[in-house]
């Protein structure tokens, strides 16, 4: 029993406030909804068809898995970590079907919510466990918790997307483990990262150049191998459909808010828009910045000691790149914003001034980009404005050797 008690009173305040959110939004998404007079409960829809998809996989229907009504786009990782959620479905009789008119209290919510919210929950852990890393106070932590948790809410519970928590948690893993010399364990966590939700492939030139060309052909290859392993099996079932789903990575103008980048980008059918190439984009964005920024860790990479001062510099790249997807994207959705919000609050939490204006900065651009505009330039240039506001200001600029006190081991 002991052996459980310590890391769960180390990871106190990421539990206490994913607990917390799990009973906040169940609350407000079922009770609540009922109290403001609607007919169904507030759920996202998005979850739903992820559902579908881990269900066909529990079924070995891989053929079907990028089929509708799942409507998948990312690496086959996204369904994986639904699974039990299905599982338990099935053993129960419980029914996948979409919440509308026919269905307004699906009873697999009252599963599959608690579930979604607790697997998004890896992200507050990792950073907790990379604030506690850099030296952060208790009450610092509690603060970096409660941020987390509360942009966590449009995640997961508007929108129904836990992969991109999950995919950052694992990737944040992964960049400790870098700091604390353990490479290959940093490339499985960051190739399971991959594997979840490619969006961390932003982020990923900036791990390459910090650990160094000795290293790298491994971390790549551990890096690569997971979601090349699992879009293998799934475009083996069904070549075309996994091709141009991964590929094209058809996204809705009708549901979504269009961006600047929108009349660039070739439209299809039903007013979908291939977000596949903008993204190709970003990654190559992220490459540049990568070179720029790995000048500064090649003493690192050499010796295997990372100090606080170059984890937290890796930590605002890493933010970042991450913030990089909402500036290219052709169609944007509000919670493209929160993998960079997490990273960067991380990043910020080394100075309290830093990480009080971060934090209250992150909390409003995210349910001010809740707003129900849709012009391109009185939604998109707000928020992306208010993404480099937060990222300058977590920015701690290099002082001096005092700042870079080694933290990692050999």
């Amino acid at each position: 029993m002991s052996a459980l008690a310590g890391p769960l009173i180390r990871r106190r305040w990421p539990l206490l406030a994913t607990l917390g959110l799990i009973v906040i939004g169940m609350l407000a998404s079922t009770w609540g909804a009922t109290l403001t007079g609607r007919p169904d409960w507030g759920l996202p829809d998005d979850l739903w068809r992820t559902l579908a998809a881990a269900q066909r996989l529990l079924h070995l229907d891989i053929g079907g898995l990028y089929t509708a009504p799942t409507e998948l786009i990312s690496f086959p990782g996204a369904a994986v970590i639904l699974i039990p959620v299905a599982a338990i479905a099935d053993a129960a009789g419980l029914s996948l079907q979409l919440a509308g008119p026919q269905n307004p209290h699906p009873a697999v919510w009252l599963l599959a919510g608690p579930y979604e919210i607790a697997i998004a929950s890896l992200a507050l852990l990792a950073a907790d466990a990379l604030a506690e890393h850099l030296g952060a106070t208790q009450l610092k932590r509690l603060l970096l918790a409660a941020a987390g948790a509360a942009a966590l809410w449009g995640l997961t519970l508007r929108f129904g997307h836990p992969e991109d928590s999950v995919a950052t948690g694992l990737f944040l893993f992964g960049v400790l483990a870098l700091a604390q010399s353990r490479v290959r364990r940093s490339g499985w966590l960051i190739g399971a990262a991959v594997a979840v939700q490619p969006l961390v492939l932003l982020a990923l030139p900036f791990v390459l150049v910090a650990v160094g060309p000795r290293r790298l052909p491994g971390l790549l290859v551990r890096a690569a191998a997971p979601g090349a392993l699992l879009l293998g099996i799934a475009a083996a079932a069904n070549w075309s459909a996994t091709v141009a789903a991964v590929t094209s990575q058809p996204n809705s103008l009708a549901v979504n808010r269009p961006t600047p980048w929108t009349s660039l980008i070739a439209h299809g059918s039903g007013g979908m828009v291939a977000a596949g190439p903008a993204r190709a984009l970003a990654i190559l964005v992220a490459c540049g910045c990568a070179l720029l920024a790995g000048r500064r860790w090649r003493a690192a990479a050499q010796t295997g000691e990372w100090s606080t001062g170059r984890l937290t510099e890796l930590l605002w790249w890493v933010a970042l790149a991450l913030a990089l997807r909402c500036v290219f994207e052709p169609v944007m959705v509000a919670y493209y914003l929160w993998p960079a919000l997490a990273v960067v609050l991380i990043a910020a939490s080394r100075s309290w001034p830093r990480l009080l204006a971060v934090s209250a900065a992150s909390a409003a651009l995210t349910f001010g980009a809740q707003a129900p505009w849709r012009d391109p330039w009185t939604w998109w240039l707000p928020v992306t404005a208010g993404l480099a506001l937060i990222l300058w200001l977590a920015y701690i600029p290099r002082t001096g050797d005092a700042e870079y006190t080694v933290v990692g081991t050999v």
